[in-house]
């Protein structure tokens, strides 16, 4: 699965790369990231790949022709690419490069994806989407991610991209939520992250993400609190705060029956529209249904006061 970034600053990604446990997809060659430098395309002796916006205003807007060459060359290496890997595959045996041929990943044109306010919320049928396009997490997902092309990831700059260039050539727009970031490589970063622990031999546990929140093996909840040693934590204010009985009880029916019920609390105090979409799903018992619709609508008043 190969991601190419666009960037006005790849020595952001570069130690993202190389650290902490999602660096094993990376390593592994299971997501190849591939970072260019938007200056590379421009013309000029100062490269310049922006200019003031027409109509006046602040700021500046990044230009159309920089970003049109560099896309260009992009999707010509992944032809390149392409072409190499199907040789490979012909030489090693003629029916599994027919098979690639027709349905290979490479065969799909990457989707060019831009970071932008504009743009669609990233959340985890999203991720899963792009981790695992051969069993896409949604219907609304599946149209994001047919045979694991990956993508491009354009990471904006300055007041933004000439519109010209997003009607032509860009897919779809994406967005860490209702704020503004001076670039979209931290974004672009979190979406990397994402993808690359729900990539197989990632995790040391390949099944620990599916106790993550918003996972549907957590019926798209919030995951439970977590504790370790010591057994009783004395905090600085001198309380002794102890573990949970249930979690050292030792029965497994128990534990998981506390852990669903501090599931759907914390949803319901913190995050209640996450109750009302499981629970219009139908993924709610009718228990479950009765006794947290009551605690939706003053979630949602207490998760405003947060605020």
């Amino acid at each position: 699965m190969r991601f190419d970034v666009i960037t006005l600053f790849p020595e952001l990604f570069e130690p993202f790369l190389t650290l902490g446990v999602t660096r094993r997809a990376f390593a592994s060659g299971e997501m190849d990231v591939r970072l260019w430098n938007l200056r590379d395309f421009a013309e000029g002796a100062y490269r310049r790949v922006d200019d003031r916006p027409f109509g006046g205003g602040p700021g500046m807007v990044l230009m159309p022709e920089p970003l049109s060459r560099c896309v260009a060359h992009i999707r010509a290496d992944r032809a390149e690419q392409a072409e190499q890997a199907e040789q490979a595959e012909q030489a090693e045996k003629a029916e599994q490069a027919q098979q690639a041929q027709q349905a290979g990943p490479w065969r799909r044109q990457a989707p060019l994806w831009l970071f932008s306010p504009l743009g669609r919320l990233i959340d985890h049928a999203l991720v899963s989407s792009l981790a695992n396009p051969q069993r896409t997490a949604s219907p609304e997902a599946a149209s994001l991610s047919d045979q694991d092309p990956g993508a491009l990831l354009l990471c904006g700059r300055y007041e933004g991209v000439d519109q010209r260039f997003i009607d032509s050539q860009v897919d779809g727009q994406l967005s860490l939520g209702d704020f503004v970031l001076s670039g979209g490589e931290i974004a672009a970063l979190a979406l990397l992250d994402a993808i690359a622990r729900l990539r197989p031999g990632v995790l040391n546990d390949p099944e620990s993400h599916h106790q993550d929140s918003f996972n549907p093996a957590l019926d798209g909840l919030l995951d439970s609190p977590h504790y370790t040693r010591p057994e009783v934590w004395t905090n600085p204010a001198g309380e002794a705060m102890a573990v949970p009985p249930a979690l050292m009880s030792g029965h497994h029916a128990q534990i998981e029956a506390w852990r669903r019920a501090q599931s759907l609390r914390l949803s319901a105090e913190l995050r209640p529209d996450l109750i009302a979409k499981a629970r219009s799903a139908g993924r709610l018992t009718p228990q479950e249904a009765q006794q947290w619709a009551k605690s939706v609508e003053p979630g949602l008043a207490k998760s405003k006061d947060l605020l």
